[in-house]
């Protein structure tokens, strides 16, 4: 049988069996408009046999015949809209939403400042001169010297201009992803791309600017113990090493509303190291990432972002590297901004004031290499959503220059829009130049700050960074095996030093390890987490409730064996 579906993406046919499942016919017609509501968000009716309009979610485990469905019935589908009459209070929270970007959403964000040599009134008053400031101000952001405003002050900005106040009408959510696809499914009568194409299903030409805002303000090392054994691959080998950041977001009060990445521990997936590069095994790798993804929640962690090194030594003997990346070279190179575009894909961020429930990436990418002084430094930073955009509709690839991203040529399957981008001439006159057939990645650029903690306020998850080897490290002579866990475990466990024990177990790598050897239950498996991821003298207290275990009795007999 066939069901019609009609919706904003026009009118399509779906073929169907009377015995399927309804959400397994929805999901056949989500990929053919590529809509990307959730099930929840559409509304499903039958206007013409009266059929009661409902939730698309709870259709979804019925069959066709179930609901009442006959061939060439027109279902109509329609996207619910959120109301309100506040800005910031009518956005829906979502659930998948961290709990940063919930706290940061009901804040308002203000400047505070103190009263100034010009204002002319006591202490209770205010004026044009001392009144608070909004997060998203530009004389501000000039004054602190910040490149970029953070995400949620960009948001109330839009938010300003988008719902006013004391309107009282519907909600429109101010954000809408780019999408620089064609839209193979346009309702106008032409056929589609490419044999044919109208202004409503191309997109439209894309000027590229530096972008305003950033998704996160600061990546913070919570040890500077972290990047020094990430550097150390380089230093033994020579050789180029990459890695995945785990840790969690937290609010950066350096930059109004801002975000910090907090980095608790470094991952490196399995790879061939190279002087000038790697290779990886990317199937092998993403089955490994998800396991140590799912590890890493249990410990109240998520992967913020990727590391790698890109260092050659100077000659001199001092330890300096040569400076490779600079404003008159490239700081990212094309290849490395697609990367990090995929990636950003890849980790999409929850959002209550976007139309699609998602808006951009928390995704942070780390550099390590030498700077100006030839010492070895870090730098952050993430891609813009128009170069996630540009990465998903495959319309740049990477260049021989890698300070230039190429533009693909169309195809078939692939439209590409006229492209430009705003530039200085010799004159120093601000000029609109065609980005074809390539243009500088700078602009798909946005630069984050970087540190170590300032105070202890927020103890690290982790007190061990060393002296358990990491994972995948066998072309160095560092194994993972009962000998290493003997060496690093026993003493303290013989000695009945139970805070030394506590600080060994307090290791990511160690944690991972143990999880592999599968010796504890379930059990036993949260009872080590908590006491290695709690602070002393708590996380000490924890440590009898874990070696009463029978699994753990069994791990150290194991270790008392091991030759």
């Amino acid at each position: 049988m066939i069901l019609r579906f009609r919706s904003k993406h026009g009118m399509q046919r779906v073929n169907c069996e009377g015995s399927e499942q309804f959400g397994t016919v929805l999901d056949r017609w989500v990929k053919l408009v590529h809509e990307r509501a959730p099930r929840e968000a559409m509304e499903v009716g039958v206007a013409e046999r009266q059929i009661e309009t409902r939730i698309a979610a709870e259709m979804a485990q019925k069959t066709v015949e179930q609901l009442g469905l006959k061939h060439g019935d027109m279902l109509s589908v329609s996207f619910k809209e959120t109301g309100g009459s506040l800005a910031v209070a009518a956005a829906p929270e979502r659930s998948s939403e961290l709990a940063v970007d919930r706290e940061l959403a009901r804040e308002e964000g203000l400047i505070r400042r103190s009263h100034s040599r010009l204002c002319r009134h006591g202490d209770r008053g205010m004026c044009e001169y001392c009144s608070p400031l909004p997060p998203w101000d530009r004389g501000y952001q000039q004054e602190q010297n910040l490149k970029h405003i953070s995400f949620h002050a960009h948001v109330k900005e839009l938010n300003e201009h988008t719902n006013k106040k004391a309107s009282g009408s519907t909600y429109i959510p101010p954000l809408s992803p780019p999408d620089f696809h064609v839209n193979k499914h346009c309702p106008a009568p032409h056929e589609p791309w490419p044999r044919g194409i109208c202004s409503k299903c191309q997109p439209s030409a894309i000027s590229l600017q530096q972008q305003e805002f950033r998704m996160v303000d600061h990546v913070e090392f919570q040890h500077s113990e972290l990047v020094n054994e990430f550097i150390n691959t380089w230093r033994s080998t020579g050789m180029q090493r990459f890695g995945y950041l785990y840790g969690r977001y937290a609010r950066y009060d350096n930059t109004p509303l801002g975000i910090k990445a907090v980095v608790e521990a470094i991952w490196e997936p399995e790879q061939h190291d190279e002087q000038d590069g790697l290779t990886m095994d990317t199937v092998a790798v993403r089955v490994s990432v998800a396991a140590v993804d799912a590890i890493a929640a249990d410990m109240g962690l998520m992967r913020l972002g990727m590391i790698f090194t890109d260092l050659t030594d100077s000659g001199s003997g001092d330890g300096s590297v040569f400076c490779k990346r600079h404003k008159d070279s490239f700081f990212l190179s094309s290849l490395e901004v697609i990367t990090a575009a995929r990636h950003q894909l890849h980790h999409r961020n929850a959002c209550r004031f976007s139309d699609q429930g998602f808006y951009s990436s928390k995704f942070v990418t780390c550099v390590v290499s030498g700077n100006l002084q030839g010492e070895i430094d870090v730098a952050a930073y993430q891609v813009s959503t128009d170069a996630e955009a540009l990465v998903d509709a495959d319309i740049i690839s990477g260049s021989t220059h890698p300070s230039m991203a190429y533009i693909n040529e169309p195809s078939a399957e692939r439209y590409v829009p006229e492209i430009f981008y705003m530039r200085r001439n010799e004159y120093g006159i601000t000029i609109k130049e065609n980005a074809k057939p390539a243009f500088p990645v700078d602009y798909l650029i946005v630069s984050l700050t970087h540190g170590f903690p300032v105070a202890a306020d927020t103890p690290p998850t982790f007190q061990a960074h060393t002296g358990f080897p990491w994972a995948n490290r066998q072309a160095m002579g560092q194994s993972q095996d009962y000998l290493e866990l003997r060496r690093v475990l026993l003493p303290s466990i013989a000695a009945g030093d139970y805070t030394e024990l506590h600080r060994r177990l307090s290791s990511f790598h160690l944690l991972l390890y143990l999880h592999s050897l599968q010796i504890l239950d379930a059990s036993e498996w949260r009872r080590l987490v908590t006491v290695a991821t709690t602070p002393a003298p708590r996380g000490v207290e924890a440590v009898y409730d874990l070696i009463s275990g029978p699994g753990w009795q069994t791990l150290v007999m194991i270790l008392q064996e091991a030759a």
